[in-house]
């Protein structure tokens, strides 16, 4: 049987809310590279529809995921895939969540290939009932990681030969010719894109501004995202009682051209997260496709998107003199964070495209649903 007679039911993240997973589950379901190469079906696996609606319990969200397990049962009744992709929760109420779809998978016998866009098992597997459910899940099944970094986490419950690697891609930009005419910033301008999480490093960025002010430099910082743990009230009261109100602004969210405009008025990307779940933020990626120097830190699979000292920085978690003392740097030397751009563009291209993810991502189903 060739692959094109060959079906795939993909279990997946789709939009809204906007995060990576969600966004690499729609690269996939409009992959005509893939879907040319099997016949694929689809069901959405996210309970929210909004960034505040994640990690909260509801009877809404209650009745999708039962109006999910349904549509699963149908679709193995009607017809039984020969591979289920599945983007797996690993972590809280969503993995056990899962679990319940995994026991339906299981008990129709099919062969299933988990994509994991996040990560927590090391952290949680010594609690029995977890323990347990890893076992479960991971059980003769193979792994997709975005990164050899992300390997210590299934260590326990996955064998190295069921593992593949396929790091994240997302779709090339190029600047339009309308975005050429954008005024360029006269004082150095810092980004922040992503949803407004402390454990992202939102006022560790802030305090490091607060110190840059105090050296007297000039400089902007905007942040752009959804709102999340952290509102806009929070926010802006922070900035207040840091007297940083002309300095950094909380911008909300961004799409499309307001997006990229962004992203080229930028002089820095900055994501200084200490995200628990963090593995492969698509917003360095974005970044790197802007020839922006970056400044993250060692969390996840980021050691392989920057290399420190090459296309940015590499700092200790929340360590705002660190943070700080990276910012002036590429602040006082403009040659520096230029060729620090140039040489994120250069491995962006390099590793990173669309198009290389969705070969590697082939390369692997085809070799998993032999």
């Amino acid at each position: 049987m060739s692959t094109k007679q060959k079906n795939i039911l993909y279990l997946l993240h789709l939009p809204p809310p906007v995060h990576g997973s969600s966004i690499v589950g729609e690269f996939v379901k409009e992959s005509l590279l893939i879907n040319n190469s099997f016949h694929g079906r689809y069901i959405n696996l996210l309970m929210s529809r909004s960034v505040n609606e994640t990690g909260k319990t509801s009877l809404i969200k209650l009745f999708r995921f039962v109006t999910i397990w349904f549509e699963l049962f149908g679709k193995l009744i009607y017809r039984r895939p020969n591979l289920c992709y599945y983007a797996l929760s690993t972590t809280g109420a969503a993995f056990y969540k899962d679990c319940l779809m995994v026991g339906l998978l299981r008990l129709f016998q099919i062969r299933t290939i988990y994509h994991l866009h996040n990560k927590g098992v090391r952290q949680n597997q010594n609690k029995k009932i977890n323990n347990l459910l890893y076992r479960f899940v991971f059980k003769n099944s193979s792994v997709i990681l975005l990164s050899e970094q992300l390997y210590l986490d299934v260590e326990r419950y996955v064998l190295p030969w069921k593992v593949y690697y396929c790091p994240n891609g997302i779709k090339d930009y190029q600047m339009e010719a309308e975005l050429f005419s954008l005024p360029e910033a006269k004082i150095f301008k810092i980004l922040f894109l992503s949803n407004l999480f402390t454990t992202k490093g939102v006022f560790d960025l802030i305090d490091a501004c607060s110190l840059l002010k105090e050296k007297g430099y000039l400089f902007k910082c905007d942040f752009i995202g959804g709102e999340g743990d952290v509102n806009e009230e929070q926010f802006n009261d922070y900035v207040k009682q840091k007297r940083l109100t002309e300095h950094v602004k909380y911008l909300g969210k961004r799409f499309g051209k307001l997006k990229e405009m962004a992203y080229e008025q930028a002089d820095v990307f900055v994501l200084p997260t200490y995200y628990p779940n963090e593995c492969f933020p698509l917003v360095i990626l974005e970044a790197m496709q802007h020839s922006l120097p970056v400044i993250s830190t060692f969390e996840g699979g980021i050691p392989d998107m920057v290399k420190d000292g090459i296309n940015g920085f590499l700092i200790p978690q929340r360590n705002v003199i660190a943070l700080e003392e990276r910012l002036e740097l590429l602040l006082r030397y403009p040659l520096l964070r230029k060729q620090m751009g140039k040489d994120g563009r250069i491995k962006y291209e390099n590793n990173f495209t669309l198009n290389i993810f969705e070969h590697k991502l082939l390369s692997i189903l085809q070799d998993a649903i032999k």
